[in-house]
């Protein structure tokens, strides 16, 4: 039987994979996917995204609840209530999801292979089912995005039952009293805060000067006085020396001395790419000293015909920006002009509050352009702000020197996910911030903000103007 070839090939089906697969079915490619799940969407929709939002919409429902109704209806969360009735709507959202994915690829006319692949050369991959079976393709192009996997530091003693992973920790049969949390990325600040939501006693401990050192400070600032709110603590520049598991109870011994005590203990001090079973080296390829495969700036390998994209590439391994690799490399392998840049892709954490930005922030406009305007709407001073008892929030525009050109926006607080698309629909059409002022917004929403962050830089235009 001859052996069958496709004009591409994801090794992954998680957001680069199913996105890059997507892309160059459009463009008229024979397209294969092969993923070792039963269904796609990778650790994003399996063990990831799709189940930690669950968990957080319960936690931010039962937060708000008591915000909103001015205190009279309190929901206290028994102590000895298990994790999994907090999420019992997750397999029926996974399976509609997953029915979902797999319907797009259908209908796209791609291929889905299950099973591990591995190369035996630059355009031959192995692809073993769980059964054992043993198939063989050829690629015209492959495009590697398996993803990754939680990383375990020498010394952190993962046992999934008193020191978990993000992968494990939903898991948990009870919520824990106690959380201590290591790390200061993504994953770390999403658990922390939805635990804290929860009534559990939490800790962040981070070995980094501050909390997610890629966003806007001042989001970052609104987070963590929410965090401390909950009474979570955040420990910034501290290291750990010892991780010591004990009968209903982890030691952890920091190394300045101090000795932090929790019923359990979350690892999220990153995440490694999944390489295993891949055989790179049959490729011509070999990872970087951190693991990741190395790409340039069209997601290309040192192999022409080889892209990478996702978590297999480094940071900063968030899902939407995994699907924007993904499509810009199948479209840069089959020789597509890119479609859109890499800078109108948003950024989305899904803490308690939420926060995202797009396009520049006032940091890297100062440093790239050495001055800026900014304007900011506090969610409190919003009409449905105060409906919806937010005393925590602000949306930030960062223009030019000029108060003109909108360069980006950063939104933290209740909907900050999808309030940046707006901006991020505005950046791409390079409209000017008295757009804001100049349309008219549903009465009243959160999304009122862009008015009131337009007029805040447009007084600070006049103000310059005045001044001279």
């Amino acid at each position: 039987m001859s052996e069958p070839a496709f004009d591409l090939v994801a090794v992954g089906g998680g957001p680069a994979g199913r996105h890059g697969a997507l892309e160059a079915a459009s463009l008229g490619a024979r397209v294969l996917v092969v993923e070792r799940e039963r269904s796609v969407g990778g650790e994003c929709v399996h063990r990831g995204t799709i189940p930690s939002k669950t968990l957080r919409e319960t936690a931010a429902h039962l937060a708000g609840l008591a915000r909103r109704s001015g205190g009279v209806i309190d929901p206290e969360v028994p102590a000895d209530l298990r994790l999994q009735s907090l999420v019992s709507r997750l397999d029926a959202v996974l399976t509609g999801h997953e029915r979902q994915l797999d319907g797009e690829l259908e209908a796209a006319g791609v291929a889905v292979w299950t099973g591990s692949a591995g190369f035996l050369d630059e355009h031959r991959l192995a692809v073993v089912a769980s059964d054992g079976m043993r198939r063989t393709v050829r690629a015209e192009r492959v495009l590697i995005a398996t993803g990754s996997r939680p990383r375990v530091p020498a010394g952190i003693p993962v046992d999934h039952e008193h020191v978990l992973d993000s992968d494990s920790i939903l898991s948990l049969l009870y919520l824990p009293r106690s959380l201590l949390v290591l790390g200061g990325g993504v994953i770390a600040c999403e658990f922390a805060s939805v635990f804290a939501a929860l009534g559990v006693e939490v800790t962040i401990v981070d070995r980094g000067e501050r909390a997610l050192g890629f966003l806007d400070p001042e989001l970052v600032e609104h987070f963590l006085a929410h965090l401390a709110s909950l009474g979570g603590r955040y420990l910034p520049s501290r290291r750990v020396a010892a991780v010591a598991p004990g009968v209903g109870r982890v030691d952890v011994r920091l190394e300045d001395g101090d000795t932090l005590r929790a019923e359990k203990v979350l690892c999220a001090l990153g995440r490694r790419a999944n390489l295993r079973g891949l055989n790179l080296a049959a490729a011509g390829l070999e990872p970087t000293e951190r693991g990741h495969v190395p790409v340039d700036e069209h997601l290309r390998t040192a192999v022409p015909h080889v892209y990478a994209a996702g978590d297999v590439v480094g940071p900063p391994a968030l899902a939407s920006c995994s699907e924007d690799q993904g499509r810009r490399a199948a479209r840069h392998a089959l020789g597509a002009p890119l479609a859109a840049r890499a800078s109108r892709t948003p950024i989305g954490i899904y803490t308690l509050p939420e926060m995202s930005s797009v396009g520049l922030d006032e940091t890297e406009a100062l440093r790239t352009r050495g001055a800026c305007l900014v304007g900011r709407a506090p969610f409190a001073e919003l009409a449905r702000g105060r409906i919806n008892a937010l005393d925590n929030g602000v949306l930030k525009l960062v223009t030019d020197v000029a108060g003109r050109r909108l360069l980006g926006a950063q939104v933290v607080g209740e909907g900050a996910c999808e309030l940046i698309h707006v901006a991020q629909m505005a950046l791409l059409a390079e409209l000017d911030v008295d757009v804001f002022v100049e349309q008219t917004f549903n009465f009243p929403t959160l999304a009122e903000a862009y008015r009131v962050a337009a007029r805040d830089v447009i007084a600070q235009r006049a103000d310059l103007r005045a001044a001279g």
